[in-house]
């Protein structure tokens, strides 16, 4: 019987060498059209997805804002009523406990920047002194509405 011969591969050449799995060959990657495709599209996405974000955002700073007036005029007018006499300022209302703390303004972002209104008339006939009697924000942005956010 004759004994089977073994079956002798051949080295492959140094111009066909081949790369172990998972690794790449030299000529592979992207070329620069590719790339410049590629940041085109993500520019053209940027461009259309910033101007909604800050829109959104402004809308939020928005209602915050009208959130934040219609809590300090209503502490005014607690004030006011309970004591019968309005507060001389805004920090009367932190003192006497009608709000916590002064809010941030969404625009300004500081607590220092409200805009007291203090007029002579009553509000009542038990009030005894005048005082502020509204008050407004300090920022002089325009609104998506196109008013002054220092005019709500």
């Amino acid at each position: 019987m004759v004994a089977p011969t073994p079956i002798r591969r051949r080295k492959p050449s140094s111009s066909n060498q081949q790369t172990a799995p998972g690794t790449l060959s030299p000529a592979a990657g992207f070329t620069l059209l590719e790339l410049m495709i590629v940041m085109v599209i993500i520019g053209i996405l940027a461009a259309i997805a910033i101007p909604g974000y800050t829109n959104i955002i402004r809308g939020g700073r928005e209602a915050v804002l009208k959130a934040d007036l219609h809590t300090l005029r209503a502490a005014i007018d607690a004030y006011t009523v309970d004591k019968q006499k309005a507060p001389q300022s805004l920090d009367d209302l932190v003192t006497a406990g009608y709000i916590k703390s002064m809010p941030v303004d969404p625009f300004t972002r500081r607590t220092d920047t409200w805009i007291p209104v203090q007029e002579d008339t009553l509000m009542s006939l038990d009030q005894t002194e005048s005082g502020i009697d509204d008050v407004h924000s300090g920022a002089q942005q325009t609104a998506s509405d196109g008013t002054s956010y220092s005019t709500w």
